[in-house]
Order: structure tokens, then C-alpha cells, then sequence
């Protein structure tokens, strides 16, 4: 299963990963260093959840992080794939109910971490297009640059999440 495109007009992001609200980060496996280099983010012991759409190995966390793994590709997603993505939204909203500090990351951190981060602020009473514009401003505008992601959001991933099993 590819979990990647190839996009090399979409500039890696400043940072290993940003706060899009209080205790919620959105991350991804590679950024552009201070040196102008790329650099990996390999995750220790900064957050008590960790949420990977796309595993690298040696990118963490350190044993006793909660780890949730849950590889999706950065395009069209089934049913069940759009399920998982629901379910850990829902964990994400959980664990900061819980006072816990989460990572949700993908490679680049801007699209399958944000359709995660995006659903779990829809769940705590964002409408789609703020949870969007929260993200994009606090981690990047090239965040959820997926467009069939952002469709996936405004039409609601429940119902997404039906139609795609219409369609199987």
C-alpha cells in the first residue's frame, strides 16, 4: 500500500510539530531545519499519546508513550480506513479530556494528521472550516492541501465514511 505521494512543490514544514490547541499537536516525521536542511523528528518522551498514520522506524516514541498506529494513504480512503480515523479523533479528544498532552503525525504533518486533528475538533464543537483555518494557521497553509480530505471534513467523516461503503 503506498502511504505517500510524491510532491515535491509542497515545501516541508518550519517545525517537527506545532500546538493547533492546547494540548493537541500536529506533527510529521521530517521539517526543514534551522540549518536549511531536512531533518527527522524522532519523537521521545514530549507527549503522553502519540498517534502515526504513516511508521518510520526510529522515529519514536520511547517505550511507555501511548502509541496508536494506524497507516492510511495520503489520498482516497474506504470505510474502514475512515473509521480508524474516527476512532482515533475520538481517542485524541479523550486523552486531552484527560489533561494529556497528544501528537498526531503523518510524514509531513499536513494532511492525514490533519484530517485527524481537524475530526477531533469538529467533535469538540469546531464546524469544519474553523477546524481547517486553526490548523492551517497554527501549523501551516499547505495543511490539508488534500482537497478530498477537506471534502472528507465539510461533508462530515460519518457520512464519508457511509458513502465510501456504498461505493465498495
Amino acid at each position: 500500500m503506498r502511504t505517500r505521494r510524491k510532491q515535491p512543490d509542497v515545501p516541508a514544514p518550519d517545525r517537527a510539530w506545532d500546538e493547533i490547541v492546547p494540548g493537541l499537536w500536529m506533527g510529521g516525521h521530517e521539517f526543514q531545519g534551522m540549518s536549511g536542511q531536512r531533518e527527522f523528528a524522532v519523537v521521545r518522551d514530549e507527549f503522553e499519546v502519540v498517534q502515526t498514520l504513516l511508521r518510520l522506524p526510529g522515529h519514536g516514541p520511547d517505550p511507555g508513550v501511548e502509541h496508536h498506529v494506524w497507516p492510511i494513504p495520503d489520498g482516497p480512503l474506504d470505510g474502514t480506513q475512515l473509521a480508524g480515523v474516527m476512532r482515533l479523533a475520538q481517542a485524541a479528544s479523550e486523552a486531552l479530556d484527560d489533561g494529556r498532552k497528544v501528537l498526531v503525525r503523518c510524514y509531513h504533518g499536513y494532511n492525514r494528521s490533519g484530517l485527524v486533528v481537524a475530526h477531533a475538533l469538529v467533535r469538540r464543537g469546531h464546524t469544519a472550516d474553523e477546524a481547517i483555518r486553526l490548523i492551517r494557521s497554527r501549523r501551516s497553509p499547505w495543511a490539508l492541501h488534500n482537497e478530498l480530505f477537506v471534502e472528507y471534513l465539510r461533508t462530515g467523516l460519518p457520512t464519508a465514511r457511509l458513502l465510501e461503503e456504498l461505493t465498495e
